[in-house]
């Protein structure tokens, strides 16, 4: 993998570049859209490269090791061919799944033993077993095994899983150099920067993962349950100590607005379900600002989804889709999703434009007012 900045701003942290993998370029700022179980509910893959026109997508390991399960992966060739997605992408470790399953999860030294949220069975995750997972699921970029911190987490708490992670991160590295890729074409280990709300934390964290040559480095344990505010410190204080010639991947962050403040503090990469998620229960990300479609102000509205949308869904109008949502039509949940994840790929794709122009810092705070607005 390799990655080449094109061009940085004067007056804030961001920056555009170039990704290439073997499955293709990614163009930096990137929004990669989940597909925790192999697909980005409710959108086809050929809508995602042709209107959507992602650059990478997601797969999460402890839902694909779960279900279909690896033998079936393996059999298929990888997950490239069984979602026919040709283009790059990446897999979460687990480590968020996990951290989420709450009383039905211990950690220890070894790893995590946790129960299926499918139907209760015990497994273990090691560091060793999730980088061969991610082997056999066959993406581009994976993701080290890591203990996701609690947003409210003591100073104590955060060393010590920042420790753990640590010492996994080691395990991680040293599976991962010892094993080869499956499918032909080479792979690469992000490790993950966790310390909490703490600024020594992150910063110590920061200097350690460093320490790693890797082709990437990722932010986690952000967007758990802190401020907004926190999380804009936090990100600022580890972008400064990752390597400025290395793609920055925050995960799991957020709504557009936090999406444009992260790019002005020189992360490069994104991802997260809300725009799925949220389009499944009506609420739309527009240029304008945020819509529920749900309400009753749209059922006469014939005016488009979105004036300035780029993706097809768009040429639907609002009435239109407030029908379909609140009747419960499959085809609705479809629409919204499609719209969202096509919203947060132009949010991205014209951050880019404005970062090589030299205006993203006039644009992005405009934007923020348009985008905060509830409509």
């Amino acid at each position: 993998m390799i990655f080449k900045l094109i061009s940085t701003t004067n007056d804030s942290g961001a920056r555009a570049g170039i990704i290439t993998t073997a499955h293709g370029n990614i163009h930096t700022p990137v929004f990669m859209p989940v597909g925790t179980a192999g697909s980005v509910k409710g959108i086809h893959t050929r809508d995602l490269k042709s209107d959507i026109k992602a650059g990478i997508i997601l797969g999460n390991a402890y839902h694909l090791y779960l279900r279909p399960g690896i033998q079936v992966l393996e059999e298929a060739g990888g997950l490239h061919k069984f979602n026919l997605w040709e283009g790059p992408q990446l897999t979460d470790s687990g480590g968020y799944q996990v951290f989420s399953l709450g009383d039905i999860r211990k950690l220890s030294e070894e790893g995590a033993r946790f129960q299926s949220h499918i139907d209760g069975s015990y497994h273990i995750f090691t560091p060793e077993k999730v980088i061969d997972i991610q082997r056999s699921i066959g993406a581009d970029i994976i993701m080290a095994f890591d203990e996701c911190t609690p947003g409210d987490a003591d100073f104590e708490y955060a060393k010590k899983s920042m420790d753990l992670t640590h010492r996994w991160l080691k395990r991680c590295f040293e599976q991962f150099e010892k094993t080869e890729p499956l499918y032909g074409y080479p792979q690469s280990l992000f490790p993950i920067v966790q310390g909490g709300t703490f600024p020594a934390l992150r910063k110590e964290a920061a200097t350690h993962v460093r320490g790693y040559e890797s082709d990437g480095y990722a932010i986690g344990g952000l967007s758990v349950g802190e401020p907004e505010e926190v999380m804009y410190e936090m990100t600022e204080i580890v972008t400064a100590e990752l390597p400025e010639n290395k793609p920055r991947y925050l995960m799991g962050v957020g709504t557009p607005v936090n999406i444009l403040e992260a790019v002005d503090r020189g992360i490069d990469m994104f991802d997260c379900v809300m725009p799925t998620r949220n389009g499944r229960n009506g609420m739309l990300f527009t240029s304008e600002g945020v819509i529920n479609i749900r309400n009753q102000k749209w059922a006469h509205d014939h005016s488009r989804i979105d004036e300035n949308g780029t993706s097809f869904v768009d040429g639907y109008s609002k009435a239109y889709l407030r029908h379909l949502v609140v009747s419960n039509e499959m085809l609705g949940a479809q629409i919204a999703s499609h719209h969202n994840v096509a919203f947060y790929m132009w949010l991205v794709t014209t951050a880019r434009q404005k970062i090589i122009e030299g205006d993203f810092k006039s644009w992005k705070m405009e934007m923020v007012q348009q985008l905060s607005k509830r409509l």
